[in-house]
């Protein structure tokens, strides 16, 4: 029998439909020859530190930190266990397994690790699909990929869950059991991921906090010359600016200003134009969609995960979401007509933008060199119910559609000037830009960005009239601006995501970045939002409006760890090891050996630092007479019982009895990470 096996229900009945298989079965569909069955996402996890030993049990002790196993076990988890036998019962009977779950890391390792448990020993072979539609499905059943192909990507998926387990069950132990020794309680979660995540937060917040305005100052004239009246900046000299090039000397500003007030010209000392072309922006990454619907939308990162994927699997009005790349297969350009006549025939009034394609335009996007495991997310070639979508679906279709269909258009392209005045020996500049072509812009209405501030540009809304050196332009007016400096803006969910993509950029470390990639990152575009959500449910960081907050709590953990568990740049290096085992640069083995050392380095240190951390506390544990921390729960916040889950008294469903604060010193601190959430 050949099995198909598929991570969730919905991918399994879209399958099952392509090859012609409508008997049902309990837990799979098709017959003796032919069957597809489903997994409910991971139906096996890591066991918890308990199966390693009653030491590592409840109550939680120190000194048999570290916990590293020398055999990794798998148990089920209880709610799927149904579907698991099933799947087993199939295992023993099949041929041939087809593995169709998401073509990803997380995929690969939820049917590998099946095929591992069930002790299958038979030939494997991959489905890789990059949509659920019909087109694309039976493409993808006629080109299976042999099992060895993708085989890698479920040794990286291994590698990141036990390294998240290392670090997550190890650390939180530790500093948790270090914060109960001077009697605060509730369980102190430390994560490979969400650790750096939560510290780029509390970094930018503190930014913020100590910026100091510095004050700098601008000379502006206004010339003329033929009835056109434009503005020309003062180029101040080095020795009078900061290391961004604004003039720090208000002395200097007002001697210019009072220069040019004396005069009535200027010499046009040079004029420079050239012809600017501007190509269309790339399609979609799960990464750059999130920060696109965070800026226009206001929406979260899990909410345009969830979204997308509903897109691709509900509607199947989008390809696959879970994507790093924003390129397309130079083969995918063939089908661009059926995309076009899908979106047409789906929402006909775009009918008239889509007569302006030009369906035969090549763009830059349309590149093998740059695509990963899977190309951006683009409309795709299945006509659907445009009015089944919901208002927040229907936005972020409507976004996705418009970066493909400006693929199609010509370059936006601009006469741009650059002209040099001088003006009583001082220099001034001006720069114009004219609009020729609008291209692929015709489709991109102007953003509001009022909330926003905007540097006060020598370019915009400036249009020079023609120039030839050494010519004379009257001099119409001066003027001196005070400006000041203004601090970083406060992280939003997308701008904090596009952070976690490029990690790399932030480091200052020489020999870290020296080996760091430029596309290192924190997390994979799969598990961001998730990450971002355990921060929130955990109470490290809040909403503000559109804007992102670490909380006191997320502040004082993050001035407790040490530099190497809150350091971007040590968890991007551990990312991109990952992807040297995806790609078979390194073995797992080597991997994890790393991995190790570091958790045995780490609780070490920690034992023997010492640290200061407040938490707040709130009313006594009504059962135990403990304190209680304030947790987050479905309902809002409460105060649970800081010996949870060794007692489960709560003392107030949201959380308005008053808190206090509760000094604690312990020596050395972290967290359960990303693994951390079987923790709280």
């Amino acid at each position: 029998m050949q099995l198909f096996l598929c991570e969730k229900p919905s991918q399994a009945k879209d399958i099952a439909r392509e090859l012609a298989l409508s008997k049902r079965g309990d837990g799979y569909i098709g017959d003796d020859n032919i069957a597809v069955t489903w997994a409910i996402g991971h139906l096996l996890e890591l066991a918890e530190p308990e199966a390693y030993g009653e030491q590592f049990g409840s109550p939680w002790r120190s000194d048999v930190l570290p916990l590293i196993p020398e055999q990794w076990q798998m148990v089920v988890k209880p709610k799927v266990k149904k579907q698991l036998i099933v799947i087993r019962g199939l295992l023993k009977r099949a041929s041939e397994v087809v593995i169709a779950t998401d073509a990803d890391r997380e995929g690969e390792v939820i049917a590998r690790e099946l095929l591992e448990y069930c002790q299958y020993r038979g030939r494997v072979r991959r489905l890789w699909l990059s949509a659920l539609d019909e087109a694309s499905i039976r493409k993808a059943l006629n080109n299976i990929l042999p099992g060895e192909q993708t085989a890698l990507l479920s040794e990286a998926g291994k590698g990141r869950a036990r390294a998240d387990w290392l670090t997550g069950m190890n650390l939180s132990r530790l500093y948790t059991l270090k914060a109960r020794e001077r009697g605060i309680s509730g369980v102190l979660s430390v994560g490979r991921v969400q650790t750096p995540t939560l510290a780029m937060v509390v970094r930018r917040d503190q930014e913020i906090a100590t910026f100091v305005p510095v004050s700098w100052w601008q000379v502006i004239v206004w010339l003329e010359k033929e009835g056109l009246r434009f503005r020309s900046n003062w180029v101040a000299a080095e020795q009078y600016c900061d290391d961004e090039g604004r003039c720090v000397n208000v002395q200097a500003a007002g001697a210019v200003l009072g220069l040019c007030r004396q005069q009535s010209s200027a010499v046009v000392q040079d004029v420079v134009q050239k012809r600017e072309k501007t190509p269309p922006p790339l399609c979609f990454s799960l990464g750059t969609l999130q920060e696109a619907c965070s800026r226009k939308f206001g929406m979260g990162a899990q909410t345009v995960l969830d979204i997308a994927q509903s897109l691709y699997e509900t509607h199947k009005a989008t390809t696959y979401p879970r994507t790093d790349c924003g390129y397309l297969p130079a083969s995918m350009h063939e089908e661009s007509s059926e995309v076009l006549e899908a979106v047409g025939r789906s929402d006909p009034s775009v009918l008239p933008q889509l007569a302006e394609l030009e369906s035969g335009r090549v763009s830059r996007i349309w590149n093998d060199k740059k695509i990963t495991a899977h190309h951006a997310i683009i409309p795709t070639r299945q006509v659907f119910d445009l009015s089944s979508l919901n208002g927040d679906e229907l936005k972020v279709y409507q976004l996705i559609r418009q970066h493909y269909l400006a693929q199609f258009l010509p370059e936006q392209e601009a006469d741009v000037t650059e002209a040099t005045f001088v003006i009583g020996g001082q220099l001034f500049r001006s720069r114009g830009r004219v609009n020729v072509i609008i291209g692929w812009k015709q489709l991109f209405p102007p953003e509001n960005h009022a909330d926003e501030e905007k540097p006060d540009s020598d370019e915009s809304g400036n249009i020079l009239p023609p120039l030839i050196k050494g010519e004379l332009c009257a001099l119409d007016g001066a003027e001196q601006k005070e400006l000041k400096t203004v601090p970083p803006r406060p992280f939003t969910e997308g701008c904090l995501i596009t952070a976690m993509k490029n990690a790399s950029s932030g480091v200052t470390d020489p020999a870290l970045k020296k080996i760091l990639r430029e596309n290192a990152g924190l997390g994979t575009e799969a598990t961001r939002a998730g990450i971002l959500e355990t921060l929130f449910a955990r109470n490290y960081i809040e909403r503000a409006g559109k804007h992102i907050r670490s909380t006191q709590l997320g502040r004082e953990l993050v001035a407790a760890l040490p530099d190497s568990l809150t350091n971007p740049g040590m968890t991007a290096l551990w990312e991109q090891a990952l992807d040297d085992v995806a790609r078979g640069k390194i073995s797992l083995e080597a991997f994890m050996e790393k991995q190790h050392q570091w958790i045995r380095h780490l609780v070490l240190s920690g034992r023997n630092q010492t640290v200061n951390l407040s938490v707040e506390s709130g009313p006594s544990c009504p059962l135990c007479n403990g304190p209680t921390v304030k947790r987050k729960g479905k309902s809002g916040f409460f105060w649970g019982c800081s010996r949870y889950p060794d007692c489960r008294g709560i003392a107030g469903e949201q959380g308005n009895s008053r808190g206090r604060k509760r000094k604690i010193n312990f020596s050395h601190k972290q967290k359960s990470g990303d693994v951390g959430d079987k923790l709280n």
